[in-house]
């Protein structure tokens, strides 16, 4: 059950506990764009839709909500455990606290995820070419920085602990901030991470019956759209032009930064914490019907993006295959089918 010994209890917390501050080595190459009369016209208007669709979360966000913990967050059969001879063992309090720290854990990586998408955007508007790249990235890094603020608060003064980052995660924010190409940091973050991250709240928004966090959620969906956006419109044509080296290069990328994202999606630090036994708790959370599900769904966005850049082989296919994911790749083509959402549509409809 969930009853910890001692020992337990001390692994659990080391394992919990981490540095406040840690510094990575990175290079980048900086670059000045002087064509101050380019014109990028659907970056320009990207970049002007962010600066109309800005918000302030203490004017549209109602932070006196009262978050009870004890109820229910999400449907019961997306516990990732649900249905296991594990969590039917279970008490009703022990399976409270279990929802309770499956929740804290869940909005902690949102938090980590967006922290990475700050320092990776500011890094953008450095190496970016040309001047609406460089406006655009700029507004990232503002919105970033709101959303970074909004779950640091939301963690912390509603839930009140929270989770260090997941291993897998950390991984793959680490490859994106050390390499030097611009063109990595793109696909990386503003596909990989931002579309998964948008599908995710997309789902956490449909399925969460917490008032704050719905809210919360669709309006930093209406800035994730815009981020994915961003980096189609500037990847779509750059690969096609790319030698094959170059695209089976970032194909095994792609296909790395997927694996890490479906594996952060385990638990593993709250069966370490709560004293469950996390290997078999990874192997249930792997199997369970709904977290299959919603671990897929976070591949919707993703999949039709890396079609349209061209980096979907034969080779790829079989790979995402594997993952459960190939099944998207037919699927709206992610600008236009995040085109409302992009232009803050998410935030509008809120109080419609």
């Amino acid at each position: 059950m969930m009853t910890m010994t001692t020992a337990a209890a001390d692994v659990a917390a080391t394992s919990l506990t981490g540095p406040s501050i840690e510094t990575l080595e990175a290079m980048l190459d900086v670059t000045y764009t002087w064509g101050y009369q380019d014109t990028r016209e659907q970056l320009r208007t990207l970049y002007e839709k962010a600066v109309r669709g800005q918000w302030i979360s203490d004017d549209v966000l109602p932070w006196s909500t009262d978050v009870d913990l004890d109820k229910q967050m999400a449907p019961e059969q997306l516990m990732p455990l649900h249905g296991s001879d594990i969590y039917n063992k279970l008490s009703a309090k022990e399976k409270q606290n279990l929802n309770t720290e499956t929740f804290a854990w869940t909005i902690s990586q949102f938090l980590h995820g967006e922290q990475g998408a700050l320092l990776a955007t500011a890094q953008l508007v450095g190496s970016v070419r040309d001047l609406d790249s460089k406006l655009y990235a700029a507004s990232q890094v503002v919105d970033e920085a709101r959303h970074v603020d909004v779950y640091n608060r939301y963690v912390h003064t509603k839930i009140g602990f929270s989770y260090p980052v997941n291993p897998h995660l950390k991984t793959l924010l680490d490859m994106i901030l050390k390499d030097s190409r611009w063109d990595m940091k793109f696909l990386g973050m503003q596909i990989m991470v931002e579309g998964l991250a948008l599908a995710a709240f997309g789902m956490i928004r449909a399925n969460t019956s917490e008032p704050l966090l719905k809210e919360l959620t669709a309006y930093v969906m209406g800035d994730e759209a815009r981020h994915v956006a961003f980096g189609v419109l500037s990847l779509r044509d750059y690969y096609k032009e790319q030698p094959e080296s170059v695209k089976r290069e970032r194909e095994d990328f792609v296909y790395e930064a997927a694996r890490l994202m479906r594996d952060r999606f385990l638990f593993q630090e709250v069966w370490e914490k709560t004293g469950l036994p996390a290997k078999e708790c990874m192997e249930i959370a792997l199997h369970n019907q709904g977290q299959v599900m919603f671990r897929q769904m976070l591949f919707a966005k993703i999949v039709p993006a890396i079609k349209k850049m061209d980096l979907l082989s034969d080779r790829q296919r079989e790979r995402f295959k594997e993952l459960g994911i190939l099944q998207f790749e037919n699927w709206e083509d992610p600008v236009s089918a995040m085109s409302e959402t992009a232009t803050g549509g998410v935030s509008a409809r809120l109080h419609q």
